[in-house]
C-alpha cells in the first residue's frame, strides 16, 4: 500500500485544486443520492400517514417535492462537473507521470537503456501507466468520498433519529462493506496478474508476428505463432471471466451488506417509532439512507479488484521514474589547447557480476584531423569500448581525458557539445527529415538549411532526400520510408550538424556498398576536417579509411584469449 500512497501523492501534487474541487463534488453526489432517497422516503411516509389520519389537506406536498427535484438536479451536475474536473485532472497527471517516466528512463545507465528499447519493455511502460489511470478515479477518490459520506450520515441519522440507528448502520457498512473489498482485493490479485501476462505476451507475440511474418512462413512457424497467441488470448479470457465472476460475488456481499443495514434500521426505527421517540416517517429516513449508500461501495468494486495490479505496476513505475540523477561536474572544465582530443590509459571495463572484464589495456591518444579504427573479433566489446569512450560508461580501470581534462569533470551538457557517437542502431524519428536533423541542434534551434544540405552532401544523401521532397519529405515511426543504408546516412549527418571535436562511429557504412561506404567516410573527412574520428567496422572501405588502428584485447571468448597471446600489447599500426 505505500508504492500507491506515494503515487497517489504524486499524482495529485500538480493537480492539487482540481482534484480538491472533484472530491467535493464526489462527496456532494453521494450525499445527495443518500439525501434525496432519504426525503423520498420521508416524503411518500408522511403523506401517507397524513392520508390515514385524514389530514391530507393540510399536508405541505410543496416543499418536499421542491426539495426532492432540487437535490436530483443538483446530483446530476454535480456529477457532471465531478467527472470534468477529476478526468481532466487525472489525464494531466498522467501525463506528468510519463514525463518523469521518460526522464528516469533516460539517467538510467547506458546498458540499462538499451534493454528498454525492447517491444516486451516498452509495452510494459505503456500498460504500467494505463494501469494507473484507475489508481484516482477508481480508487482514492470513491475511497475518499465514500468514507466522508458514511461519517456524514452517521452524524446526520443521529440527529434526525437517535445514534442507535446510524450507528447500526455505519459498523454493518463498515465490517460487510469493508470486509467484501478487502476481500475482493486479495482474491483478486492472482487473476488480474493472469490478465495482465497474458495481454503482455499478446502484444508482444502480435507484434512479433506483424514484423516477422514473411520469416516465420518461410520457416513454416507461422502457424505455430498464431496458435501461441490464440492460446494467451484464451487465458485473458478465462482470467477476466474468473475477474468477472468475482467481481458478481462481491456485488452480491454489498447487495447483502445493505439489505442487512436496511433490516436493522427499519427494525430500531419501528421499535422507536412504537415508543413515540420519532415518528414513523422519521424512522423511514435511516432505511432509505441505508440503501442509498450501496453506492458508496458500489465505487470502489472496480478499483480493488484491480489493485493488485495497480499496486504492481506503481512499484515498476516508481522503480524507473526514481532513477538517481547521474552526478554531474560542479565546476566548469578548463581544456588544455595542445592535449590530445581524447586520450585513454590502461582503460578496462568490467560488468557487475562479472568474471572478467569485457576488454581490458586500452590506450591511445587521439589528435584533430586523426581517424583512429578500433579492431577486435566479433564479441570483443568494441561497442562497449565506444559506449566507454563516449562517456555513457564508466571505465572500470584506467584513465579517459578529454582535452586534457578527466571525462567524469565534463558537465553533460558541455560534453555533448564536443563528442558525439552514432551508434550502430542509431533511431530516427517519426516526421519530416528536417526533424530528424534538428535533433542535434539545441532545443528550439531553427534548423540551418545550407548546413543541413551540406551535412546531407556529405553522407552521399543530398539527391535522394531531393528526389523524396527535402526536409520536409515524411517518414513513418522509426524512420520508416528509408533504407537501413539511408537511416544510417542521416543519422550520420545529424551527428556531423554538431560539428563535434570528437565523433565515435559503429558500423557507420552498414548496409552501404563499398563506393557509397568510401564516398561517405570521405565526405565526413571533408566536412569535419579537425575532428578526430573512431570507428569501430568489420568492413575493409572503413578500414583503409583510417589513418592508425588499436587492436582491443577482449578476455571473454577463446578466440580473443588466442588474439591476445598473438598480440600481448595494443598494436597501432600508423598509415600518415
Amino acid at each position: 500500500m505505500k508504492v500507491l500512497l506515494i503515487l497517489i501523492e504524486r499524482l495529485i501534487a500538480q493537480q492539487k485544486t482540481a482534484f480538491t474541487r472533484g472530491l467535493a463534488l464526489s462527496f456532494l453526489v453521494l450525499a445527495m443520492g443518500a439525501a434525496l432517497l432519504g426525503l423520498s422516503g420521508w416524503f411518500v411516509t408522511a403523506a401517507a400517514a397524513a392520508g390515514v389520519a385524514g389530514i391530507g389537506l393540510g399536508f405541505d406536498f410543496f416543499q418536499p417535492s421542491a426539495g426532492v427535484r432540487g437535490l436530483a438536479l443538483g446530483r446530476a451536475v454535480a456529477r457532471y462537473g465531478e467527472r470534468v474536473l477529476t478526468h481532466d485532472a487525472t489525464l494531466r497527471a498522467l501525463a506528468d507521470l510519463r514525463l518523469a517516466l521518460m526522464d528516469g528512463v533516460s539517467r538510467r545507465p547506458h546498458e540499462d537503456q538499451a534493454k528498454l528499447r525492447g517491444a516486451e519493455a516498452l509495452n510494459r511502460m505503456t500498460s504500467d501507466v494505463d494501469a494507473l489511470d484507475g489508481l484516482l478515479l477508481r480508487l482514492a477518490l470513491p475511497f475518499l468520498a465514500g468514507g466522508m459520506v458514511q461519517v456524514s450520515a452517521l452524524l446526520m441519522l443521529w440527529w434526525l433519529e437517535g445514534l442507535p440507528i446510524g450507528l447500526a448502520v455505519f459498523v454493518i457498512y463498515l465490517i460487510g462493506g469493508g470486509g467484501g473489498l478487502i476481500w475482493v482485493a486479495r482474491a483478486a490479485r492472482s487473476d488480474a496478474r493472469k490478465a495482465e501476462t497474458a495481454l503482455q505476451a499478446i502484444r508482444t507475440h502480435a507484434l512479433e508476428l506483424m514484423r516477422g511474418r514473411a520469416d516465420l512462413a518461410v520457416a513454416g512457424a507461422l502457424r505455430a505463432q498464431s496458435a501461441q497467441i490464440a492460446a494467451q488470448i484464451d487465458a485473458e479470457a478465462i482470467a477476466k471471466r474468473n475477474l468477472e465472476a468475482l467481481d458478481r460475488r462481491v456485488g452480491a456481499v454489498i447487495s447483502a451488506t445493505t439489505a442487512l443495514a436496511g433490516a436493522a434500521a427499519l427494525a430500531i426505527g419501528g421499535q422507536m417509532a412504537a415508543a413515540g421517540q420519532i415518528t414513523p416517517a422519521r424512522a423511514a429516513i435511516g432505511l432509505f439512507v441505508a440503501l442509498a449508500l450501496a453506492e458508496s461501495l458500489m465505487l470502489l468494486r472496480r478499483g480493488m479488484a484491480e489493485i493488485g495490479r495497480m499496486q504492481e505496476a506503481g512499484a515498476r513505475v516508481l522503480d524507473l521514474s526514481d532513477t538517481p540523477a547521474r552526478p554531474d561536474a560542479t565546476t566548469q572544465p578548463a581544456p588544455v589547447s595542445d592535449a590530445p582530443l581524447l586520450c585513454a590509459k590502461g582503460l578496462s571495463f568490467m560488468r557487475p557480476g562479472a568474471q572478467a572484464p569485457v576488454f581490458e589495456g586500452l590506450d591511445f591518444d587521439l589528435h584533430r584531423g586523426e581517424t583512429l579504427f578500433l579492431t577486435g573479433p566479433s564479441g570483443a566489446g568494441k561497442s562497449t569500448a565506444l559506449a566507454v569512450l563516449a562517456g555513457l560508461l564508466a571505465p572500470s580501470v584506467g584513465t579517459l581525458e578529454m582535452r586534457g581534462v578527466a571525462m567524469a569533470q565534463w558537465p553533460e551538457t558541455d560534453l555533448r557539445e564536443h563528442l558525439t557517437m552514432v551508434a550502430q542502431r542509431s533511431q530516427l524519428i517519426g516526421g519530416t527529415v528536417g526533424d530528424n536533423l534538428a535533433l542535434a541542434l539545441p532545443q528550439g534551434a531553427k534548423l540551418p538549411e545550407a548546413e543541413a544540405h551540406a551535412a546531407l552532401q556529405a553522407v552521399a544523401l543530398d539527391e535522394v532526400i531531393e528526389l523524396r521532397g527535402g526536409f520536409a519529405a515524411q517518414l513513418g515511426e522509426g524512420g520508416a520510408g528509408l533504407s537501413g543504408g539511408q537511416a544510417k546516412r542521416l543519422a550520420l549527418a545529424r551527428a556531423a550538424l554538431r560539428r563535434p571535436d570528437v565523433l565515435l562511429l559503429d558500423e557507420p557504412t552498414e548496409g552501404l556498398d563499398p563506393e557509397t561506404a568510401r564516398a561517405t567516410l570521405q565526405g565526413l573527412r571533408q566536412l569535419l576536417p579537425d575532428s578526430g574520428i573512431i570507428v569501430v567496422s568489420h568492413r575493409s572501405p572503413d578500414r583503409a579509411f583510417a589513418s592508425r588502428e588499436v587492436a582491443l584485447i577482449s578476455v571473454n571468448a577463446a578466440t580473443n584469449r588466442l588474439d591476445r597471446l598473438q598480440n600481448p600489447k595494443n598494436t597501432i599500426n600508423n598509415r600518415s
